[in-house]
C-alpha cells in the first residue's frame, strides 16, 4: 500500500555518513517531534536529480526552514558512500541530510519502489517528496514517471 497524507511514517533504518564513517539513523529518530521534508530521487548523480531536484532544495533551504521545517532529507536507493559523495558534489553542507536506502527497504515500506531494470537501474525509489510532522505524513507528492513537478522544492514550499 502506498503511503498517503494522514499515515504514520513506517519504521526503518537509513544509512548516513558520519565523521567516523558509515552510520545509521532510524526513521523514528529522523521524524519524531520534528517537521521534515523527505525527498526521494531515483538515483544520485542522475541528470534530473543532480541538475534540478536536489539543487532546488539546497537553493530554497532557508525559505523552507522559515516555514517551520526542522530537517530536509534526501533519500535514494544508493549506498552511503555514493550519497555522501553526491552530497559533497551538490554542496548540500548542513542543509540536506543525505540518506542511503541501499536495498530499497524504506522505498518498499512506503509503497514507492519502482523497477527500473529496463533502464539499467534495477530496483529504485520513485521520485517524491513527503512533508512529515512528528512522524505523520501531512502531504505526499508523488511524481509521474520522468516528471519533476509536484515534488520540486518550489511546489513543496507552496504546501508548507
Amino acid at each position: 500500500m502506498t503511503i498517503k497524507a494522514g499515515d504514520k511514517m513506517p519504521s526503518g533504518i537509513f544509512g548516513v555518513m558520519t565523521e567516523s564513517g558509515p552510520g545509521a539513523i532510524s526513521a523514528d529518530d529522523l521524524f519524531a517531534g520534528k517537521k521534515v521534508v523527505l525527498v526521494s530521487v531515483p538515483g544520485a548523480f542522475t541528470p534530473t536529480c543532480s541538475m534540478n531536484h536536489l539543487p532546488g532544495f539546497v537553493a530554497n533551504f532557508e525559505a523552507i526552514q522559515d516555514k517551520g521545517v526542522d530537517t530536509v532529507a534526501c533519500m535514494a536507493v544508493n549506498d552511503v558512500w555514493v550519497m555522501d559523495a553526491w552530497g559533497k558534489d551538490q554542496n548540500v553542507g548542513e542543509k540536506v541530510v543525505m540518506l542511503a536506502d541501499g536495498s530499497a527497504a524504506y522505498a518498499k515500506a512506503l509503497g514507492l519502489d519502482v523497477d527500473l531494470s529496463g533502464a539499467g537501474m534495477g530496483l529504485r525509489g520513485r521520485r517524491f517528496a513527503i512533508i512529515v510532522d512528528d512522524g505523520i505524513a501531512t502531504h505526499v507528492a508523488i511524481e509521474q514517471p520522468r516528471q519533476l513537478d509536484v515534488s520540486k522544492a518550489e511546489s513543496i514550499l507552496a504546501m508548507l
